[in-house]
C-alpha cells in the first residue's frame, strides 16, 4: 500500500476515534509510535495494544481524572445509561451539579412511576470545556444531557424498553393537524434536521408506543427543577402534551429534531 494512503488512513482513524471517544485518537497515535511496522504481525499487536490501553484508560484511569476537569460519571439510583456504547466511548460524563439534578429528577419522577428508570443517552466527554461531543452542538461543558422518552406496551403498561438501538432516530411524528417543524426546517435547507434517523438502524420493539402521560410528567418534573435552564422539544410535542413552561424551547433549524429524545441543560 502506498505511503500516502497509509498516512491518510491513520489520519482518518485518529480523527474518528477522537470525535467518537475523545481519548481514542491519542491512544492510537501512542500505539503507532510504540509498535513499529517492522515487527512481525505488527497490525495485530497494535490492535491488541490499543484495545488494552483504551479499555484500561476508560475504566481505570478516566473516572479518577475527570473530577479534575469538573466532570464525573452519570450515576444514581433509578438512572441508567441506555446503551453500553455511551460508556465505552466516554460519553457518559456530566458536571457534579447536573448529576445531582438528575438524581433529584429521578427521585421525583419515580414517585409517580416507581417501575421506570431515568434513561440517559449522550451526555458529555470527561475532559476540556469546549471540546465538542459530535454530532451534538452544545454537549461540551458538562451541563447538557439527553434523556430517552418513555414508551408503553399496547396494554398501556409503561416500560423501560425503547424503540431504537441508540435511543435516537425514531421520531414521534406530527399528526395531520399538527405543525410540522421538520418540514419547515428542511425546506429552509436544514438537510441535517432529521439525519439521526440514518443512525437508528431501524426500529426495534415495534409494538411500543409513545407514552403521553408518562412523558408529560417526566418533562414537568424536569422543568420544575430549579437548576434546569432549558429543555429542547419539538413544537408539536410541546402542544400535544400541553406543556406551557417557558423553559421548554425549540432548538432551531441549525440543530436536529427533538421528537426522539429530551435534551436538558442546567444553568
Amino acid at each position: 500500500m502506498p505511503k500516502i494512503i497509509r498516512f491518510l488512513i491513520h489520519v482518518l482513524l485518529i480523527v474518528l476515534l477522537t470525535a467518537i471517544t475523545q481519548i481514542g485518537g491519542i491512544i492510537y497515535v501512542f500505539v503507532i509510535l510504540l509498535i513499529s511496522k517492522r515487527i512481525k504481525k505488527y497490525w495485530l499487536k497494535r490492535l491488541i495494544a490499543f484495545l488494552t490501553l483504551y479499555i484500561s484508560a476508560t475504566f481505570l484511569v478516566i473516572p479518577f481524572l475527570a473530577p479534575e476537569f469538573g466532570r464525573e460519571k452519570v450515576r444514581g439510583k433509578g438512572i441508567n445509561i441506555y446503551n453500553s456504547f455511551y460508556i465505552l466511548c466516554n460519553r457518559n460524563y456530566v458536571s457534579k451539579d447536573l448529576n445531582q439534578a438528575l438524581i433529584e429528577i429521578s427521585e421525583e419522577f419515580r414517585k409517580d412511576y416507581p417501575e421506570l428508570e431515568l434513561v440517559v443517552l449522550d451526555a458529555n466527554f470527561p475532559f476540556i470545556n469546549g471540546f465538542p461531543l459530535l454530532p451534538h452542538l452544545s454537549h461540551k461543558d458538562g451541563k447538557k444531557i439527553d434523556l430517552a422518552f418513555v414508551y408503553r406496551e399496547p396494554s398501556g403498561e409503561v416500560v423501560n424498553q425503547k424503540v431504537s438501538r441508540l435511543g435516537y432516530g425514531v421520531y414521534e411524528q406530527t399528526r395531520e393537524h399538527e405543525f410540522n417543524q421538520s418540514t419547515v426546517c428542511k425546506n429552509q435547507g436544514a438537510w441535517q434536521y432529521d439525519f439521526p434517523k440514518y443512525l437508528s438502524f431501524g426500529r426495534i420493539n415495534k409494538d411500543l408506543e409513545f407514552a403521553p402521560n408518562a412523558n408529560r410528567r417526566l418533562i414537568q418534573v424536569i422543568v420544575s427543577h430549579p437548576k434546569v435552564q432549558k429543555v429542547f422539544l419539538e413544537p408539536h410535542l410541546k402542544r400535544r402534551l400541553k406543556l406551557e413552561n417557558s423553559k421548554i424551547r425549540f432548538q432551531g433549524c441549525h440543530s436536529v429534531r427533538h421528537d426522539d429524545h429530551i435534551h436538558l441543560q442546567i444553568k
